[in-house]
């Protein structure tokens, strides 16, 4: 299988500008809640963008929100320059619980969304199925029904599923999240080799710290109500990236400074 092309900067999109949002809902008293509240902030494409904070902060909710399953009450989310009205082919998102169908196999989920939107013929759909599922190490299961794979198995799959569609963004929502260590770790070398030879610009979700920082190229700390974007880090770390540099100087440096921003004012984290 030939490797994909790195994109040269020209060529990249998947820029996401968010002005002023806002989304709350009505608790059981009939009060408002905010979730989000004017959030402000500008996701550059071509990197990987890693947007992190504790559990409950907001943040799955703006993938939500940038994705299209949500609509803000206030606020405007742009990608490219337009408008963010409702899910699109431009924007994939894995999601934290599987979204594989059981009832079809490996490669008859990755191939669904291109036939349902004719993208595709089934024979070139297949086509592009199998050098994704080689790619990812599942080429031998492609027959295989969701039940039949582990949970990393799964989320390679997933993954497939949605690089198949050929979207301008990736939003992932905490992907490997309840995965054992070992697990984990190999499936974010899996994404990140898939990054750096592409350029995909990559919203990832998380509230791993060692995740956003062997990951991201910035690190967007989110804060709880008003559940804004409270810091932006540079993660200045060489690509390509292997697990060798969480040994260096400059990595123990960048996590103090993380650190420092994501537990400031917050006994809840210690």
């Amino acid at each position: 299988m030939a490797e994909p092309q790195q994109k040269s900067q020209q060529d990249l999109k998947g820029h996401i500008s968010i002005q002023n949002l806002g989304l709350s809902y009505e608790d059981k008293d009939g009060s408002a809640v905010s979730v989000i509240e004017n959030c402000s902030v500008e996701f550059d494409p071509g990197l990987l963008n890693v947007v992190m904070g504790k559990s409950g902060c907001g943040k799955s909710t703006l993938a939500y929100l940038i994705a299209g399953y949500l609509k803000a009450d206030q606020g405007l989310i742009a990608i490219d320059g337009r408008a963010v009205t409702k899910p699109g082919a431009d924007r994939i998102m894995v999601f934290q619980e599987t979204a594989l169908w059981p009832w079809m196999t490996v490669t008859e989920n990755v191939i669904f969304g291109p036939l349902v939107r004719n993208a595709f013929s089934r024979a070139e759909a297949t086509s592009k199925a199998e050098e994704l599922l080689e790619r990812f190490g599942l080429l031998d299961f492609g027959n295989k029904y969701p039940g039949q794979l582990s949970g990393g198995m799964k989320r390679r799959a997933e993954i497939a599923q949605a690089l198949i569609n050929s979207p301008d963004i990736m939003v992932l929502d905490e992907p490997f999240r309840g995965l054992d260590v070992m697990t984990r770790e190999l499936l974010q070398e899996y994404y990140l080799q898939l990054f750096e030879e592409t350029r995909l610009s990559t919203l990832f979700i998380t509230s791993e710290l060692e995740e956003a920082l062997f990951l991201a190229d910035r690190i967007y700390v989110m804060t709880e109500a008003p559940n804004n974007i409270e810091q932006v880090i540079e993660i200045d770390l060489p690509r390509p990236r292997s697990y060798e540099v969480t040994t260096t100087q400059q990595y123990l440096e960048l996590k103090q400074v993380a650190m420092e921003y994501l537990y400031a004012g917050s006994e809840e984290y210690l």
